[in-house]
């Protein structure tokens, strides 16, 4: 089988890693935070995967800078609603420090690929 350029990237590994973590913990999370907390942070969770995969397919580096910073963007959300889950109780300090630093990880990554594209 053929492998695709961004299945070999560090961020996405990490980031899909990330979102199995994010689908874990929020099974745990109150039925009601369904189609709040829940949704959004999944959802933002799996833009960034889905950016870096897309972004690396386009033919220019503008392009590709462009959904690497929509990768990060989201990266960032998700830091605002793990924040806001660990405020609500949702998380376990424990599971929001390791959330945070995989987070920090990837961000961090995904801004060195933005530099190495925007040029």
């Amino acid at each position: 089988m053929k492998g695709y350029y961004f299945e070999r990237l560090d961020v996405w590994q990490g980031s899909r890693k990330f979102v199995k973590e994010i689908y874990i913990i929020t099974k745990r999370f109150p039925e009601e935070e369904k189609f709040g907390i829940i949704n959004q942070i999944r959802r933002a969770s799996l833009s960034i995967c889905a950016n870096i995969a897309e972004g690396t397919s386009r033919q220019s580096e503008k392009d590709k800078a462009r959904f690497i910073n929509q990768a990060f963007s989201s990266g960032i959300e998700v830091m605002n609603f793990l924040i806001l889950s660990n405020d609500l109780d949702f998380i376990r300090e424990p599971e929001y420090i390791k959330l945070r630093e995989d987070l920090e990880k990837i961000t961090n990554q995904l801004n060195s690929l933005y530099n190495k594209y925007d040029r």
